[in-house]
This record gives C-alpha cells, structure tokens and sequence, in this order.
C-alpha cells in the first residue's frame, strides 16, 4: 500500500515536526476504522497529537484513504488555528480524492519521482 503526502503537507508536517512515525500511527489507526469523521469520497478527518501533549490540542490531518491501496495526506492544520474545513474546501477535497485514488501506479510513481507527492517513510 501507497503512504503518501502532497508536498504541502509534507512542508506543513515538517515545520509541525510531525515525523513519519507519527504518520504511520494515525494512518494504522484510520485502517483499524479509530478516526475522527468520515467526510465521505474516501476523506478521513484524523488527530495526530502534538509532541509532548495530547491529541485534543494537537493537529488534524485529512486523509484520502482507499482500503489496500493508497492513503495520501493532503491537508493539515492546528485545532486553534482553525475549527474545521469549509464547505467549499470539502468540495475542492473531493475532487482531489478522486484524482489521485484513480491515479494509475505509473502515474503515483511519476508524481513522486518530481516531488508532487511524497512517501511516508
């Protein structure tokens, strides 16, 4: 399976310092079906704590996420900074899920091999 980030969210979580392990985590839970809210088109809201505190004053992430297959974060933010995503920015998540969860493999590997998407490590 795909572990993936835009490279907005890759920029995001390293200046949150957000490492990949912590990726991994909330991406297991989300598998496991432990996620906040699924916003549908295959979009999951998931919390991922802040280093040294908890999850509910820590980050939310959305996850385009496809059983076996691929999971691409592509948006993230902090609980103060922002209560929720709008419904516009739901819509405009949607049409972006479905770009890449139909994007063939050969075009997933292109896309990380110029730095549009990125591998969770």
């Amino acid at each position: 399976m795909y572990h993936l980030m835009n490279k907005k969210f890759s920029k995001w979580a390293k200046k949150k310092k957000i490492d990949a392990q912590s990726l991994t985590k909330s991406l297991n839970e989300v598998v496991d079906g432990r996620f906040e809210a699924n916003l549908g088109a295959h979009i999951y809201k998931k919390r991922i704590a802040r280093s040294g505190a908890g999850k509910s004053g820590g980050f939310r992430t959305i996850i385009c996420f496809k059983q076996n297959d691929r999971a691409v974060y592509v948006h993230g933010f902090s609980k103060n900074a922002k209560g929720n995503i709008s419904d516009k920015e739901l819509l405009a998540l949607k049409e972006y899920a479905e770009i890449l969860l139909n994007m063939s493999n050969d075009d997933l590997q292109t896309a990380i091999t110029t730095g549009a998407l990125v591998e969770v490590k």
